[in-house]
């Protein structure tokens, strides 16, 4: 009767733990920014089988636990030694067998989202053999439109390149087939993307957040970089990388847009002459100096000294109310 009893509990328990892990799981995915990028689907995937796995084993270890330490623990002056228990083959067996499963099965997962995602990156830096028939990435559709009839388009619809330079502290993105520059980045929906990545000066960090890629822009070195927006939107870019002192002002809006409202973004810039953009970093840098080089006036004090921001980027475009723009 007892041993029928322990059995119904530890059914009902692990029945309450596995549901318990299924709704962290979905939780999972509210804490993150909008899936913008089909690789966000694939990471938010990803990481929800870790929440929901990591849940089940928790509770399956601390809750055990807990009824151990409540319920089967010593009286206050007992001192005698535990009932010996032998060795369980079998039991150990299976604690063996089964986590070395879980994480052979947890890495495989892990490479396979990894190999979805091909978002190439900087192989000639990492020596990694990349399988040359991955397919461009693509997630469930955000509308109503079938998703084989977006991903065929996908597909089959050129890549679009853009230059991106990161130097301390400025993005500077080059549309090379119509010759335009913009402190803005402006990405079409539903087309694939490829950004070549360099650095005028040290390490940098290409982040945004919407998008849940980062990639590391290393100095002297071209990197490849491809994604594919599925989100319109306005979303940041960050730089993850401290590259400095005023590295926090190194950030970006990223304007994902239906592809007709980015061709005809792409004509209004090509009209624009070329002119120095605002720049948070050299506008605190400068607020901080003054003329005569005293103290006074100074927004900012510092124990030390740092390199000046490089002189504002000349660009086509610059967004007119930039959120960094200086006070009026």
């Amino acid at each position: 009767m007892m041993k029928l009893r322990a059995i119904l509990i530890m059914t009902v328990y692990a029945i309450l733990v596995a549901m318990t892990s299924l709704w962290m799981a979905k939780q999972s995915y509210s804490w993150f920014p909008p899936e913008a990028a089909a690789e966000a689907k694939l990471l938010d995937d990803l990481f929800s089988l870790f929440t929901g796995l990591g849940t089940f084993i928790y509770l399956g270890v601390i809750g055990p636990f807990l009824y151990s330490l409540v319920f089967h623990r010593a009286s206050k002056y007992d001192m005698s030694d535990g009932p010996p228990i032998e060795g369980n083959t079998w039991l150990e067996i299976i604690w063996t067998a089964v986590p070395l499963v879980l994480v052979l099965t947890l890495s495989f997962v892990s490479y396979r989202t990894y190999e979805k995602m091909a978002v190439r990156g900087p192989m000639e830096l990492v020596h990694l053999h990349m399988p040359q028939m991955m397919q461009p990435a693509y997630a469930e559709p955000f509308d109503s439109k079938p998703q084989q009839e977006i991903q065929n388009a996908v597909e089959t619809a050129p890549i679009e390149q853009i230059d991106v330079t990161a130097k301390q502290w400025a993005w500077i993105f080059h549309y090379p087939k119509q010759d335009i520059t913009s402190t803005e980045l402006h990405l079409p929906v539903d087309r694939r993307v490829r950004f070549t990545l360099r650095s005028q000066d040290v390490l940098h960090g290409f982040y945004i957040p919407a998008f849940r890629l980062k990639q590391d822009v290393v100095p002297n070195h071209e990197i490849d970089f491809e994604l594919t927006p599925v989100k319109t939107g306005t979303y940041r870019l960050r730089d993850s990388m401290f590259s400095g002192t005023y590295f926090a002002a190194n950030q970006a809006d990223v304007v994902v847009q239906p592809f007709n409202e980015y061709q005809q973004w792409l004509a209004d810039a090509a009209t624009g002459s070329p002119t120095p953009a605002f720049n948070r970093a050299a506008f605190e840098y400068s607020q901080a100096n003054d003329r005569s080089g005293t103290t006074k006036d100074k927004v900012a004090v510092r124990g030390w000294d740092t390199i000046p921001p490089a002189s504002p980027p000349v660009v086509n475009y610059a967004p007119k109310h930039e959120p960094n723009s200086p006070p009026a």
